[in-house]
């Protein structure tokens, strides 16, 4: 598929990208009820499942950012508006992002796929959807796509994907988050892992983690240097980004798959943005708007109409149901 023309476009104040990004975090209320599901994985933990359910034969399966959760304002604003549209959703809540802390001293990573795998062989023994799609949001994007080219046997339920504001190349990113500009964001995401990681590390006392290398994390690359390579057995941070990033696994490819992510993503740099993998591609249509912040495209200040990207996901979910 060829590079998508986007219709985003923004007033003026949307246009600054830091703005985009915190806006609906900060100024939009809305408010959600799940039904929560609690399911086994098969190494003794659990995952816990959010469902919003109007009665479909259509499942979204939503996945947050990094410590995010299924409270996260761009997930209930998804969830609420697609289930306005009569589809169901399911959010999932990545291992210690529900509100209690998992069983097992590791957690989540940008490349975990093998809980989505779980969620996915529970949905399907237990449910008779139609058709499943799955939405990632920036790491949950980057675990969407990898899911989707990595998987050799997908269910035939799945009728494709939708990822927004993805760091493709985790590398990139974690680059891009370590300059000045972005110092309220890494401060941000930093003070809430290590504050994860020390309860784990009381939790768990016989652990291969350096204490002191978590405190004195200042980039990711740091604190995947001290906390996620070691825990799911990669030789450093470098051999976690290669490993898990999506990038490489767009190419296999093989359900519709939409992807968007802003110019202006402050979050992303410039190998985080797929363009050559894009331009032939049979399955993935690759949607660039030049504003949107990260996770972002807000539309209007005044009422709720801020929902360009809600209402972008439901069309595609329509067309690659119908």
């Amino acid at each position: 598929m060829p590079i998508v023309k986007s219709t985003y476009q923004p007033p003026l104040l949307f246009k600054n990208n830091h703005f985009n990004t915190i806006y609906k975090t900060l100024f939009f209320e809305n408010n959600i009820i799940y039904k929560r599901k609690r399911i086994s994985t098969p190494d003794n933990d659990f995952l816990d499942l959010d469902f919003s359910i109007v009665g479909s034969n259509t499942l979204v399966i939503a996945m947050h950012g990094l410590e995010g959760s299924s409270k996260s304002h761009y997930l209930v604003s998804v969830v609420n508006y697609l289930n306005s549209k009569k589809i169901d959703c399911v959010a999932l809540n990545f291992r210690g992002c529900s509100g209690e802390d998992n069983n097992q001293l590791y957690s989540y990573n940008s490349g975990k796929t093998d809980d989505l795998n779980t969620v996915l062989n529970y949905i399907l023994e237990h449910y008779s959807y139609k058709n499943i799609v799955l939405l990632g949001y920036s790491m949950g994007g980057n675990i969407t796509l990898k899911y989707m080219g990595e998987t050799t046997k997908i269910p035939s339920e799945i009728k494709g994907a939708i990822a927004i504001s993805v760091p493709c190349d985790l590398e990139g990113s974690s680059n891009a988050l370590a300059k000045w500009y972005n110092t309220v964001y890494i401060q941000k995401f930093l003070k809430t892992l290590k504050k994860k990681t020390l309860m784990k590390l009381e939790k768990f006392p016989d652990n291969n983690i350096d204490k002191i290398a978590v405190l004195k994390a200042k980039t990711f690359e740091d604190f995947d240097n001290a906390v996620t390579a070691p825990l799911f057995q990669f030789k450093n941070a470098k051999d976690y980004w290669n490993k898990c990033s999506s990038k490489p696994f767009i190419p296999a490819i093989n359900k519709p798959t939409l992807l968007i992510s802003a110019l202006d993503d402050s979050f992303l740099n410039e190998s985080c943005y797929p363009i050559e993998e894009a331009k032939n591609h049979k399955y993935l249509a690759f949607e660039m708007p030049k504003y949107g912040g990260h996770v972002g495209f807000n539309t209007s200040y005044v009422g709720k109409d801020l929902l360009w990207s809600e209402k972008r996901i439901s069309n595609y979910i329509e067309h690659i149901i119908s």
